[in-house]
C-alpha cells in the first residue's frame, strides 16, 4: 500500500474510533442530595462541592469503587460509584449569569403552550427525547417538553 493511502486510511480509523468514544461516553446522575464530589479517588480527599439529586455527570475514567467524572461547566472531580445511577437527568446550560429562563412547553415544539420556565443549572428528569425535543419532568412535579440544545445530560 502507498504511504499516502496508508496515511489516509489510519487517519480514517483514527476519526472513526473517536467517534464512536465519544458517543460511547458514560453518564450517570447523582442518586441523593448532598452528595460529595472530591479532588481525588476517596474519602481522604478534599470534598470540592456538594451535589444535589440527578445532578448529571460524564464519567471520564474508573478506579476501584470510584469515578472520575465531568459537570455541564467542566468541572472534573471524583465521586463514589455507590452513590450514583443510571436513571437519565438533564440540566439547563444556556443562561448563565443572567435571569433569563428557558421554556418549558406542553409539546415537543415552539408552538405548543408554555406550562413552566427554568433557569440556568435546574436539573429535570429525562422522560423521552423527540425530533430535538426532551420530555422532561422537575422533582416538584413540572414536566413538559424542552429543546435538547438548552440543556446537557442524558
Amino acid at each position: 500500500m502507498k504511504p499516502t493511502r496508508l496515511l489516509l486510511v489510519l487517519c480514517i480509523l483514527g476519526l472513526l474510533l473517536t467517534t464512536a468514544t465519544v458517543a460511547a461516553a458514560e453518564m450517570v446522575a447523582v442518586a441523593s442530595d448532598n452528595v460529595n464530589l472530591r479532588s481525588g479517588p476517596g474519602t481522604k480527599y478534599k470534598v470540592t462541592w456538594k451535589l444535589g439529586s440527578g445532578f448529571p455527570l460524564k464519567v471520564l475514567k474508573r478506579k476501584g469503587d470510584w469515578l472520575r467524572v465531568q459537570d455541564f461547566e467542566g468541572t472534573i472531580g471524583w465521586i463514589s460509584s455507590k452513590v450514583v445511577n443510571r436513571t437519565p437527568h438533564m440540566i439547563v446550560k444556556v443562561n448563565r449569569k443572567s435571569k433569563k429562563r428557558i421554556n418549558v412547553r406542553s409539546g415537543p415544539g415552539t408552538r405548543f403552550r408554555i406550562v413552566a420556565k427554568a433557569y440556568y443549572g435546574v436539573v429535570f428528569r429525562t422522560l423521552e427525547q423527540k425530533n430535538g425535543w426532551v420530555r422532561v419532568r422537575h422533582e416538584k412535579g413540572v414536566s413538559g417538553w424542552i429543546k435538547r440544545s438548552l440543556l446537557w445530560g442524558f
